[in-house]
């Protein structure tokens, strides 16, 4: 019965966003937000409908949102289509490192001294907190391989590094607040730092490129380029690129993102001109996408292109394709899920910490952006603020819940999570469009 009222609210949900789209487009709130509100009516501060113990469930629940991660990170890591040596890039460098880890201190300080929590219980929940969601920051991130506007493209970069690069510190706290007495310092820096993020990234970077040529050598030197099952090749690239990173002990989520980009090279060497466009525009090109296709595309003449850029463009496109409707549909269900249990774990603690990292600690940490001539004032302002929190930092929490957090700090760990996140969803979703309109209007 539980199953069939899950089942039946995910519907409801989606029947009611697919319904008001064109009206949600006109008024600054996003469908995160909305759902995060459906889930609070249909939970048991509301109609009482919808029930979820999370202790009892955090076991399918990591595996659920690290799902989602998953697939974000790879599909988010095949629309970066800028080569690397592109300095847009330093500032995604920036976010993931520096900035991240700004945001790791200023939490781990502020809930130390401010609310006397141990040291690894204080610096796993900033490690949690402190990674720009992939999933719920859609919006503010690339809309495709064709956009290359320097904040979206940074917040892109950054949610897909940084899934990867807080683990360690997510290690850290867990090691800390354990006191094991065992010398685990030397085994994490090496194991988990020097390690496991290098390899995560070359590992996934030459498997998505290598399986993308041989993908298109094989369709066409058979001449299949139209039929072959896209979807089936993102999901097999995604699995392996998962596994193979974790049997040599690297990150998986920096290798599914750095597959993404690889993936994307391929499509890359098949142009002759880097200039043109992403090849599933060339064979598809977007509508209203205000980087007009070849002449030749947009009349359909698609024979005059390349087979190996047809075959790059239909495969490309299919896997977008696939990946958006993937990407919403976990996110009406987990932010709905967000939305059933925040009342019964709400702690008002988490607003001075919101406020701490969300005005204070990550804007500061972008506005000492060091590289001149990169990003305007402008520009790094946006990218102070759109630090969107969500899926990751769901996934790190039910991690450390089924991987030795003590009991006396899971329910502090969980409260402060969940609400710290919701804080998010509010107040990035009602300022997201509003600053975005502006920025474009002042960019024109």
């Amino acid at each position: 019965m539980t199953f069939i009222v899950w089942f039946a609210m995910l519907g409801a949900v989606l029947l009611l966003l697919a319904l008001s789209s064109s009206y949600l487009r006109w008024v600054p709130v996003t469908s995160s937000l909305v759902c995060l509100g459906l889930g609070m009516f249909l939970g048991t501060s509301g109609l009482g409908l919808l029930q979820l113990d999370l202790s009892e469930s955090s076991g399918w629940m990591e595996h659920l949102t690290e799902v989602a991660v998953l697939f974000s990170l790879f599909f988010n890591g095949l629309k970066l289509r800028l080569p690397l040596r592109d300095r847009i890039w330093w500032s995604a460098f920036y976010l993931a490192g520096p900035v991240m880890l700004s945001c790791i201190a200023g939490v781990t300080l502020l809930l130390h001294y401010g609310f006397e929590l141990g040291w690894g219980g204080s610096l796993l929940i900033g490690a949690i907190l402190a990674p720009t969601d992939p999933v719920l920051a859609t919006l503010v991130q690339v809309a495709d391989a064709q956009d290359g506007d320097p904040v979206r493209f940074s917040l892109s970069g950054e949610a897909g590094l940084n899934d990867g690069v807080a683990f360690p510190f997510v290690m850290l706290g867990l090691f800390l607040q354990q006191q094991s007495g065992q010398p685990w310092f030397s085994e994490w820096l090496v194991k988990d730092m020097l390690w496991a993020v290098p390899a995560g990234l070359l590992l996934g970077y030459f498997m998505g490129r290598g399986l993308g040529k041989l993908t298109l050598y094989l369709r066409l030197r058979n001449d299949d380029c139209t039929v072959s099952p896209n979807d089936y090749l993102a999901l097999a690239l995604i699995a392996l690129a998962y596994v193979s990173a974790e049997i040599i002990q690297a990150y998986g989520f920096l290798a599914v993102f750095a597959a993404g980009l690889g993936l994307r090279q391929a499509e890359v060497q098949t142009s002759s001109n880097p200039e043109d466009p992403a090849a599933e525009h060339l064979v598809q090109p977007v509508v209203g996408h205000q980087h007009a296709a070849p002449e030749r595309a947009v009349k359909g003449d698609v024979q005059a292109l390349a087979d190996s850029q047809v075959a790059a463009g239909i495969m490309l496109g299919d896997m977008l394709a696939f990946g958006s409707l993937i990407e919403r549909a976990m996110e009406v269900f987990l932010v709905t899920m967000l939305g059933v249990v925040l009342i019964e774990h709400w702690d008002w603690r988490a607003v001075p910490v919101a406020a701490a990292l969300f005005v204070v600690i990550r804007p500061v940490s972008v506005l000492l952006f060091p590289r001149p001539g990169v990003l305007t004032l402008r520009q790094r302002g946006l990218l102070g603020w759109f630090g969107i929190r969500g899926i990751g930092s769901f996934y790190y929490l039910f991690y450390a819940l089924n991987h030795g957090l003590l009991p006396a700090l899971a329910e502090q760990s969980i409260n402060l999570v969940l609400c710290v996140v919701a804080l998010s969803i509010l107040v990035h979703g009602l300022s997201v469009q509003p600053l975005l309109a502006w920025y474009e209007a002042r960019k024109r």
